[in-house]
């Protein structure tokens, strides 16, 4: 038993080892070449993987660059269940949007910088940026839901999550991010009325 445990634990770091060089290989020649100039064939060959094995690890030539799904719903999900003693919610997702802007605003890494105008400077990947981004309300909603006990047939878990990630992705496309996100969780928390 602890042998099958063990070559199981050594096939998961080999999987997670070939796909981390997959995806640091496409990036690097996304950004050397140019994310239109450069085809899943090519990343394969790089890679020195077949393009089978590739398409195993990244089912699209966008998923090579925008590849943080699981890590990204872990920490919303640590956001809403892992909150401190009086901490309300919408408190802990504001810290949290927070965060997520000053990391993107301090970003002073050439490689950081040169990822995030290549996301942004190329419209299918910042069309599946934003959809893989906003695919996270389902797992938010569902923290929250698990957080308060409403009720499934209750809207406001899915109401919250689909505003709050709105907010976030909608500061980070805006010349003043900060600005913005203080503004939407204002719209979000207190109804923001603006007569």
């Amino acid at each position: 038993m602890d042998a099958e445990l063990a070559l199981a634990g050594r096939r998961e770091r080999k999987k997670a080892a070939t796909r981390a060089h997959i995806s640091d290989t496409a990036l690097k020649m996304f950004l050397e070449k140019g994310y239109e100039n450069v085809t899943v064939r090519d990343v394969a060959s790089a890679a020195d993987v077949s393009p089978t094995t590739l398409l195993n690890h990244f089912a699209t030539k966008e998923a090579l660059v925008v590849d943080r799904e699981s890590e990204i719903s872990a920490q919303l999900v640590r956001t809403v269940a892992g909150r401190g003693p009086g901490v309300g919610i919408l408190d802990a997702l504001r810290v949290y949007a927070h965060t997520r802007i000053e990391h993107a605003a301090a970003a002073t890494d050439p490689n950081t910088r040169s990822f995030m105008a290549l996301v942004a400077g190329n419209r299918d990947l910042a069309e599946y940026w934003h959809r893989m981004w906003m695919g996270h309300e389902k797992v938010l909603a569902e923290a929250i839901r698990e957080q308060t006990g409403v009720p499934l047939e209750d809207p406001r878990p899915a109401v919250i999550a689909h505003l709050v990630l709105g907010a976030i992705d909608f500061a980070l496309r805006s010349a003043d991010s900060r600005k913005i996100l203080d503004a939407a969780f204002d719209v979000i928390i207190n109804g923001g009325s603006i007569e």
